[in-house]
């Protein structure tokens, strides 16, 4: 007579987050470089096409010449006529390249949020950090502060941005854990506090202070200059190159703290790190564009849905993926309506909205509940 078999005790549940890394078999090891392959190459596309179009004609040929010619190589046609060219160079190009670095550095924050947060509804616009990043630099607007020159606007909304992501983290916080409740909640507060700030800023300031807010509160790439893009492009650039490097002990943080720290995880230095990258790269995305919501929402959920969770897919996909949206979106708000521009961050709201709403069913419907 055998000996009855004494139950296996029950698997804990994962204390950081419900999007745990599944084992990566031979399937989604190919799918992870053939996504970051497809979207540099519908990347590149799109940044074509929303260069060719405007009130100027100018054909996807003529942009390629151009772009080659002012390489140093003698190919391809260039556009008629000087207009055309000033108009490549000095509105389009700059704006396209702006929203390419903007997309890329709100799609990288949100996938880096949700790892350090362990949440799948963390997104910088949702849960306040956006809206903290622009009062930052509304204040330097508004009282005319240019210490660092164009860089001062940045650092303000770093700051501002660094703090904000700080308060949501420890508000967020109970019993080791991100509540999926307290995060929103603490999202709706930061951004009323932050509305009204933004709404006290505009009674003080003057009519060129009061019309950049309005921009930022609208998200807009109207104002793209190349000496934006230099400002934009390097805090991108550094802080997808630190998200990237954190991927494998974000994965690991995906299984617990418990977990990751006995392989050896620093988790609060991971998270510190993690919070000031997210700072970084939302706030440089705000000084110049206005608020651009759900695009750090949005495009990592697609992306896991295509590749799985793994942060070292996730990170540099959702990175092109942001900026693959905000040039087609941006591309849209300027040529939907003849000679019109519709407020980019109104098109991403109407798009991504109906997303939240869908998602939050979803966690809630997985979670049995809140918590």
């Amino acid at each position: 007579m055998t000996a009855p078999r004494t139950p296996a005790p029950p698997r804990p549940a994962p204390d950081a987050g419900d999007h745990a890394p599944e084992p990566a078999g031979p399937g989604s090891r190919r799918r992870g470089p053939l996504l970051v392959a497809g979207l540099a190459g519908a990347l590149m596309i799109m940044v074509i096409v929303a260069a060719s179009r405007g009130q100027v004609s100018i054909s996807p040929a003529e942009v390629l010449g151009s772009a080659a010619h002012r390489l140093g190589l003698d190919l391809g046609p260039l556009p008629s006529g000087p207009q055309a060219e000033n108009a490549l160079w000095v509105v389009r190009f700059p704006r396209v390249t702006l929203a390419v670095v903007t997309g890329a550095a709100l799609a990288c924050a949100g996938a880096m949020m949700q790892g350090v947060f362990g949440n799948p509804l963390a997104e910088p616009g949702v849960i306040g950090v956006s809206w903290g990043a622009a009062v930052g630099a509304a204040t330097v607007i508004v009282f005319g502060l240019n210490a660092l020159g164009t860089w001062t606007i940045v650092l303000a909304a770093f700051v501002a941005g660094l703090l904000t992501t700080l308060l949501v983290y420890a508000m967020s916080r109970s019993g080791g854990r991100t509540e999926v409740v307290t995060l929103l909640l603490t999202g709706i507060a930061v951004n009323a506090v932050a509305t009204a700030a933004l709404g006290l800023l505009m009674y003080i300031s003057g009519d060129d202070a009061l019309r950049a807010i309005v921009s930022w509160q609208l998200g807009s790439l109207a104002s793209a200059t190349w000496p934006a893009v230099a400002v934009v492009a390097p805090c991108a650039a550094a802080g997808i190159a630190v998200a990237c490097a954190c991927a494998r002990r974000l994965d690991v943080l995906s299984l617990g703290e418990r977990a990751a720290r006995q392989v050896g995880v620093d988790v609060e230095r991971l998270r510190f790190t993690g919070i000031a990258v997210i700072a970084l790269m939302t706030s440089a995305a705000v000084a110049f564009s206005g608020i651009i919501a759900f695009v750090g929402l949005v495009v990592p959920h697609l992306i896991r849905l295509a590749a799985g969770p793994g942060h070292r897919t996730l990170l540099p996909a959702s990175a092109l993926g942001g900026a693959l949206l905000v040039v087609t979106a941006d591309l849209v708000a300027r040529t939907v309506v003849p000679y019109q521009e519709l407020p980019l961050g109104v098109l991403t709201s109407l798009a991504g909205g109906p997303f939240f709403f869908w998602l939050l069913r979803r966690t809630r419907a997985r979670s049995g509940g809140w918590g």
